[in-house]
């Protein structure tokens, strides 16, 4: 009965940090699930229970499995269950399971997207630091005043304070292995190991 109450604990948390990366306040929570505002704030503060009818609505709008949202017990299936989602137009697979910290994305940009007319896409800024690898196709990096066409096995990482922009120039999907850290975590990456 521990470990169950342990879980119950845990999931107000969760739910927090599972929004908060996200990027969305409770008020677009509340209008994209139905459960109010002040029910949502006890939930993340610990004052009320979750039911299973609300923890199912929170999965279906975070997009994540149950078992995930709440932190349930490993069962020992060590494989990763990718559920892909659509934003803005481009697909992401999640390949990390756990909220916060470093999340790994593989995304899949379509042809010509996001579809601009002659000028460049708007460049946008937020908290974190991305890292990104050009599985497939090409990508257009705005980033600042930079303008580059990054091709299959080139790399770019950039703390995401700094305006970016990211587009498919090229008539067919692109792919990227995209690495980002909320907090502005650097990652750090070895191609050989250190001279002896």
């Amino acid at each position: 009965m521990d470990d169950l109450d342990d879980v119950l604990q845990s999931v107000g948390p969760r739910l927090r940090s599972v929004r908060q990366e996200r990027g969305e306040t409770l008020a677009q929570l509340s209008a994209s699930t139905g459960i109010s505002v002040s029910t949502l704030s006890r939930l993340e503060s610990g004052q009320r229970k979750p039911t299973l009818e609300l923890l199912l609505l929170l999965a279906r709008a975070h997009q994540v499995q149950l078992d995930e949202l709440i932190d349930a017990p490993v069962t020992g299936d060590p494989r990763v269950h990718l559920r892909p989602f659509k934003r803005h137009g481009t697909t992401f697979i999640p390949l990390s399971r756990r909220p916060g910290g470093v999340q790994a994305y593989k995304q899949i940009l379509p042809p010509h997207w996001p579809g601009y007319e002659p000028g460049p896409p708007d460049q946008k800024v937020h908290e974190g630091y991305e890292w990104l690898y050009v599985l497939s196709g090409r990508v257009r990096l705005l980033l600042g005043e930079h303008d580059v066409i990054l091709t299959q096995g080139e790399v770019a990482e950039f703390d995401t304070r700094t305006p970016h922009a990211f587009a498919n120039p090229g008539p067919e999907p692109t792919e990227i292995l995209a690495l980002f850290g909320p907090q502005g975590e650097r990652m750090h990456v070895r191609a050989r190991p250190a001279a002896r």
